[in-house]
């Protein structure tokens, strides 16, 4: 007689329950040889399913040996006992255990995906066996769409998918009538026939008279044992037609079938599986919207700061002059300009004034200066000429418009320059329009403005010469504190006080920036949140998929799953949920943006490095929160998860 396949020796399991010990095998020694068909008959509570289940590996013994083709099973981890069970064993439960999300197809291909086995082969050899077994129009129905018997025929083809060397039946037949009994049955006793080593548990014993061999057990002992046909013990392993090996599955293989498995799962539950999706959906428009609109208001802002000019000085005088304080003048603003590190020095005297055209009245602003207007501004025509160095000496009547200005005054004249217009009630001659600026830095129509020389406002409307401001260009930015300081210094000798104060245009808008990036943090940091709610609604959620799956993950591991593979196919669905979170925000986030742009007339910027970013958050987002209730399955053993599920 060639050695056993099985070999037990001395098996003993015990369960521990606080301080009640539970003794379910109590010494068992037996042998199987490979062809047997071997039925344990047994009560309930006689230790027969411990003992298939320590023959499947499913679980291990407390104490004792089992030797499985001579090799110590002890031996092997956790993922070693997976390869022997997915290339050795098929199981065939009592309630079937089908994975009630996947066609009956999916179920068959179930083990030789754990094996890392092609497509290809897989849906060849799975449709040949449910076909084989009658099941030929049968193949994408799911198991609530099919009989009890027909789920049996489904779990057997499972069993023989990896080629099933080792059957192993646990009451198959308890849940069936009898006609599919029988048929099951029949079915068994064929495959023993085809080589297989069939090992049948029931309680029944018109089901064990259908096997060559029946072993008795009861309280935890083997009572009795027909014995083995040595006609009938084969001489080698029923080996499948593609063998499994012990390395994982192409990456590739994995990660498809991983994510395939991942959106049939979050089907199931669409509601549930938005109310989940919702807190990263909020965090990445929030994070997509928010960016595209503040990226949107920073180029207005630049635009604007461009236009105006970073790169100033601003004198201003400290209040009205008096017999302790000095204006400031021409004079100031000339030794400034002689100054090292200045690029421009623009006198300047604001106020209102009425311009008259016709029967078109407008109070505007008038900004009364030199030639320098257009170094220190970088301002130039749009129609028409500056005024020229002989209408500052002499305060000519002259004027410039902007261009908002000269269309209100002048609808639907293209160039006004050459004609008149009233200030005050006195005439001047418009010489040309400058061009378009649009709003300053405080929102205000720059182009609502008219510029004139500094001789002739103080000669024909305000009636004084002294400065409102002197605007001076800074030439290497880098040295402006020490411009500042310098100006500063000059004036401070001239006046003999200081009776003025500076500013810069730099640190303005810095203080601007300051404030839109404070805002942009303190968004991002609620988009942040909303984001980190969603992942604790993915670890919620995953955490519930896991209790209400553990008799999948038992199934999947008692076929041969390697932890791996648990723990990445609930981790693919935490990343797949968020993903699909992170694809739904994004879309959200750009209606949003583009709502602001249509409705507010804001200027909005997307940035695909940042729509990545805030996907690639919600991705990470899924992983860190996926991982525990992933790692929580992975880690579960195959009996228990069967027995829990």
């Amino acid at each position: 007689m060639t050695p056993p396949l099985i070999e037990l020796e001395g098996i003993r399991r015990s369960y521990r329950s606080g301080d009640v010990v539970t003794h379910a095998l109590r010494g068992v020694g037996l042998s199987i040889h490979a062809g047997e068909f071997v039925a344990i008959i047994g009560a309930s509570g006689s230790g027969k399913s411990t003992l298939m289940n320590i023959i499947g590996l499913m679980d291990r013994p407390s104490d004792g040996a089992y030797r499985f083709g001579g090799r110590d099973v002890a031996t092997l981890n956790r993922d070693e006992l997976a390869a022997l069970r997915r290339g050795c064993f098929g199981f065939i439960f009592q309630n079937y255990h089908l994975i009630p999300t996947v066609s009956a197809l999916g179920n068959v291909e179930m083990p030789a995906i754990h094996a890392g086995a092609p497509r290809a082969y897989r849906h060849r050899r799975a449709t040949a066996l449910l076909t084989r077994l009658g099941l030929a129009n049968r193949i994408t129905n799911r198991p609530s769409q099919l009989s009890g018997g027909q789920q049996q025929r489904v779990s057997i083809a499972r069993a023989l998918m990896n080629g099933g060397a080792v059957i192993l039946a646990d009451e198959p037949t308890g849940a069936l009538d009898s006609k599919s009994g029988t048929e099951v049955l029949g079915i068994l006793k064929k495959l023993a026939c085809d080589g297989h080593t069939i090992i049948l548990i029931t309680h029944d014993s018109k089901v064990a008279a259908a096997a060559e061999r029946i072993i008795r057990i009861e309280d935890g002992l083997i009572v009795s044992d027909s014995g083995p046909d040595p006609e009938k013990v084969s001489s080698s392993i029923a080996v499948a037609p593609w063998q499994a090996s012990d390395s994982a599955p192409p990456l590739w293989t994995w990660l498809e079938e991983a994510a395939r498995s991942a959106f049939a799962a979050l089907a199931i539950n669409p509601v549930r599986t938005a109310l989940t999706l919702s807190g990263i959906v909020i965090g990445v428009a929030s994070v997509v919207a928010m960016m595209a609109i503040g990226r949107g208001a920073q180029a207005s802002y630049i635009e604007r700061a461009s236009a105006i000019g970073t790169n100033w000085i601003v004198v201003d005088r400290a209040g009205e002059s008096t017999g302790n304080s000095l204006p400031l003048t021409p004079a100031d603003a000339q030794a400034i300009k002689d100054m090292d590190n200045v690029s421009g020095s623009m006198p300047a005297m604001w106020d209102m004034a009425t311009m008259r055209r016709g029967n078109i009245d407008l109070n505007t602003d008038v900004i009364a200066t030199t030639s320098e207007f257009r170094t220190v501004h970088k301002w130039d025509m749009a129609k028409g000429t500056f005024f020229t160095k002989q209408d500052e000496v002499s305060g000519g009547p002259v004027v410039l418009l902007g261009a908002t200005l000269a269309s209100k005054l002048f609808p639907g004249i293209a160039d006004p320059s050459g004609s008149n217009i009233l200030i005050n009630n006195l005439p001047f001659l418009v010489t040309g329009v400058l061009e378009s600026k649009g709003l300053s830095e405080r929102g205000t129509d720059r182009d609502k403005r008219a510029v004139m020389p500094l001789r002739t406002a103080a000669m024909r409307l305000f009636g004084k010469d002294d400065l409102s401001e002197i605007v001076v260009s800074i030439a290497d930015m880098s040295r402006l504190h020490e411009t500042k300081e310098a100006i500063k210094a000059l004036l401070i000798r001239r006046h003999g006080r200081e009776d003025f104060y500076i500013y810069d245009s730099a640190s303005a808008f810095q203080k601007a920036e300051d404030e839109r990036r404070s805002s942009n943090l303190l968004l991002s940091a609620i988009a942040a949140i909303s984001m980190l709610v969603g992942g604790i609604g993915i670890m919620n959620i995953m955490l519930i998929t896991v209790s209400e799956r553990t008799r999948e993950i038992g199934v999947r591991t008692a076929i041969g799953a390697r932890t791996a593979d648990i723990l990445g196919q609930f981790l693919t669905e935490a990343v797949v949920l968020a993903a699909i979170g992170g694809v739904v925000g994004l879309l959200l986030g750009a209606v949003i943006g583009v709502g602001a742009a249509l409705l507010f007339g804001m200027t909005v910027i997307f940035s695909v490095t940042m729509a990545l970013g805030a996907l690639l958050g919600a991705v990470v987002m899924g992983t860190v929160f996926g991982f525990m209730p992933a790692y929580r399955a992975a880690r579960l053993k195959p009996i228990e998860a069967l027995a829990r599920g």
